[in-house]
């Protein structure tokens, strides 16, 4: 037991915050594709909705790439497998950092119900994110060994080679040159800028491809 207030927060994915429009009178339409299925509630609960308007302080609403990024963040730091409802609880804090500076928090893990290819797809997104997974592009001379000393400097700045593809034909790249699409693993983002200088110190054209990821 203890004297001091104890303040409960909900936390909805943007797609099904029926809770929160509940609250604040919003009648309008919710619905759409969300990693956190087992909170997607079309139409607060008769006996649900009384008791969250006596007794939680708030129901924040979270963006889907934020439970994403919890779900991942979960994995790796904590080495807990949580389902993207589960993780919502955490995503709503990392993304009202200012609502809880200073305060002692407990937050609700629910459920490791996740599918393992969406689990894999997440953490390959997390690692693009971080810069520890990358793709480049360079242009080269198609003439016998340069690939091979493109390859020994990415190696040379300590990234590990995961996939090249080397386009001759399909590459808007003038006679004689062919583009290289290289799949890398680094440290870090700064670790894969430094990769990415030395491709283009060595005198090969080169561009970081990025992904369109929210």
């Amino acid at each position: 037991a203890h004297d001091r207030p104890v303040e409960v927060v909900g936390a909805e994915t943007a797609a099904w915050s029926s809770m929160a429009k509940a609250l604040a009178g919003d009648g309008r339409a919710i619905g759409g594709p969300t990693m956190a299925e087992g909170i997607a509630v079309a139409v607060p609960g008769t006996i649900t909705e009384p008791i969250v308007r006596a007794l939680v302080a708030d129901v924040l609403v979270v963006r889907e790439d934020a439970i994403e990024a919890a779900v991942n963040l979960l994995l790796e730091i904590e080495k807990v497998v949580v389902e993207g409802a589960g993780a919502t609880g955490v995503a709503a804090i990392a993304e009202r950092r200012e609502r809880f500076a200073g305060r002692r928090v407990g937050v609700v893990l629910t459920g490791g119900n996740i599918d393992p290819r969406l689990l894999a797809s997440i953490i390959e997104r997390g690692l693009v994110r971080d810069g520890r997974l990358a793709r480049m592009r360079v242009q080269i001379d198609d003439h016998p060994g340069t690939l091979a000393g493109l390859l020994a400097v990415v190696g040379a700045a300590g990234a590990n080679i995961v996939e090249v593809e080397h386009q001759r034909l399909f590459a808007d790249v003038r006679l004689r040159a062919a583009e290289v699409d290289l799949t890398v693993e680094c440290l870090d983002a700064a670790h894969r800028d430094v990769v990415l200088a030395a491709i283009c110190s060595a005198g090969w054209p080169a561009r970081l491809l990025a992904l369109d990821l929210p």
